[in-house]
């Protein structure tokens, strides 16, 4: 188990160097983001944009340059300098990383809590009106965008457009530190909408995978035995079940993690999302190379962490 351990640790940090020189490329064959231009503003002179690269270091070699940042990224995770907002990327993300981490960790909680009930009860129940409905309200905000349910959901309920002003706070972020009552019902609505699509899947996933369990071996032992059926499914079906579930849980909220861009622009919320929509309008692309890079290290971590639940969760699996 060690060693396996080991080796996904050092497969992690390959993919991310892969991650830092692929969107290092990007960032360099660009035409249009010089980060002289951006520093030196409109109608520049030339001379000035030409001192200004000189200065960043601009008119070294490539690879002199692709190392530079490469070691900045490792040692000290220094991502860059923003010619936007003239601060260093590293702090600008770490500022919108609570509201992303909030807006993450409230709608996962959400669509756990309401998807894996769901497609429990629909295995269960299969093949009868409540089954039946059950996936087809899954499969309508499967198939929904989740900017469309976000723009419904504040023409709806939004508290200064919306017809029925149930959520009061919606469109307002403000930190958990700064008022938690505000935080709740401004981070309420748009947990609902965001995880309405992933509660959803999961419905479907648990109730495929439920049903493939149960017309195991082990499962007709368990019954034999004379277990209560709610002990057979919740014990023995669920926690070999639970394993695709983990893999999906993992990868979606560190996919979230690096930026839920749709549900922050619309509900108008300071995550980092946001910030790669702005850095995108400016033309910042220092700013998407960190924000790109985030995403990178949060997706890799979920990866490795999944593979390792996957021998406590379910005792067929053992890594040699």
């Amino acid at each position: 188990m060690t060693g396996y351990i080991v080796r996904r640790l050092l497969w992690g940090i390959l993919l991310l160097a892969m991650v830092i020189a692929v969107t290092f490329i990007v960032y360099y064959l660009l035409p249009s983001t010089d980060p002289a231009v951006l520093r030196a503003g409109r109608n520049a002179n030339p001379k000035i944009i030409q001192a200004i690269r000189n200065d960043l270091g601009l008119n070294r070699s490539i690879f002199v340059q692709f190392w530079s940042y490469l070691t900045g990224v490792v040692l000290h995770l220094n991502f860059g300098y923003s010619y936007y907002y003239n601060d260093p990327v590293g702090p600008l993300i770490l500022d919108r990383l609570p509201a992303t981490l909030s807006l993450t960790a409230g709608a996962a909680v959400l669509w756990v809590i309401v998807g894996i009930p769901v497609g429990i009860i629909s295995a269960i129940k299969r093949r009868t009106f409540l089954d039946r409905a059950a996936m087809g309200t899954a499969l309508v905000f499967v198939s929904a965008p989740v900017f469309w349910l976000g723009l419904i959901s504040l023409y709806l309920f939004a508290s200064d457009i919306g017809q029925f002003k149930v959520f009061p706070g919606a469109g307002s972020y403000v930190g958990l530190t700064v008022n938690p009552w505000k935080w709740f019902t401004a981070l309420l609505l748009p947990w609902m909408v965001l995880s309405a699509t992933s509660a959803a899947i999961y419905a479907r996933l648990v109730r495929g995978s439920l049903l493939q369990v149960m017309g195991e071996d082990y499962i007709r032992t368990a019954r034999a035995k004379g277990l209560p059926e709610r002990t057979v499914i919740l014990k023995h079906g669920m926690r070999s079940a639970v394993g695709p579930l983990v893999t999906v849980l993992g990868l979606d909220i560190a996919s979230l993690l690096g930026g839920a861009i749709l549900t922050e622009s619309v509900f108008d919320i300071p995550g980092i999302g946001r910030l790669q929509i702005d850095a995108i309008n400016h033309g910042d692309v220092t700013i998407i190379q960190g924000t790109v890079l985030v995403a990178a290290i949060f997706i890799i971590i979920a990866n490795i962490l999944v593979d390792i639940a996957y021998a406590f969760i379910d005792p067929r699996v053992r890594y040699e």
